[in-house]
């Protein structure tokens, strides 16, 4: 389903990542991926298309929306458990319930930075110092998309490396590691994102230092409609760029 650029990525996608790789040849074929997809102008052609209707607007749209960190996802190619590639737009100063989070994902994740500039800090737990911070177990709600954070007690993380990357860079983390990510520019900033991996995590943790979190977070999907409109914005977006 879908045009030229949706059935080649696809392709890549599935070329490169599908089998059992080890984890740091899958975590280096992912950013591989997204560097070779997140190339403005393929982007680009991706994202306008995607925005003309070609794929799968409907069940794209049921997994995109405004991320409580401040950006937003939008689902461009979902190949169920094993890739689910993104883009995401992040908002300068945009940001809700849990902008301060520190967090891991169910997956080895990839990512490119294909305009703007992102911030990131990695942690571990553990160790005399650092910071102090309340410990969730991150799951989704049955028979909806809402997050479900249940307390499971103080922490303490090591920040153990502080990055920026420019437009053109990329970086891949395995899914355990603990992380978070800003906009670093009072510009909008567009990653390309994918998830990958045959198996995917149950829970996630997220440790935050501002103060208990609600015990659900609403995750409210895109109508259609707004979807394709978003998309055509960033395609928009892109070529200004």
């Amino acid at each position: 389903m879908g045009g030229r650029q949706v059935l080649a990525a696809r392709q890549l996608l599935t070329e490169t990542l599908d089998g059992e790789l080890p984890e740091h040849e899958r975590l280096a074929a992912a950013r591989a991926v997204v560097a070779e997809l997140g190339a403005p102008e393929r982007l680009l052609e991706l994202t306008a298309e995607l925005a003309s209707g070609e794929g799968d607007p409907h069940g794209c749209a049921r997994l995109s929306y405004r991320h409580v960190l401040g950006f937003d996802k939008l689902l461009l190619i979902d190949d169920g458990p094993r890739h689910m590639l993104r883009a995401h737009l992040w908002h300068p100063g945009r940001g809700a319930v849990g902008k301060e989070d520190i967090h891991n994902h169910r997956s080895p994740l990839a990512s490119s930075v294909v305009r703007g500039r992102l911030a990131m800090e990695l942690y571990a737990p553990g160790g005399d110092g650092g910071i102090a911070a309340d410990r969730y177990q991150e799951s989704l709600a049955d028979g909806s998309a809402d997050w479900l954070l249940e307390p499971t007690g103080p922490a303490r993380l090591r920040l153990t490396q502080v990055a920026e990357y420019a437009a053109g860079s990329t970086y891949a983390l395995p899914a355990r590691t603990l992380h978070r990510a800003w906009c670093d520019t009072p510009e909008p900033t567009v990653t390309l994102f994918l998830e990958t991996g045959n198996e995917r995590r149950r829970h996630t943790d997220v440790f935050t230092a501002a103060g208990p979190h609600p015990g659900t977070v609403p995750k409210v999907p895109l109508e259609v409609d707004d979807y394709l409109s978003e998309l055509d914005a960033l395609a928009e977006l892109l070529r200004s760029s």
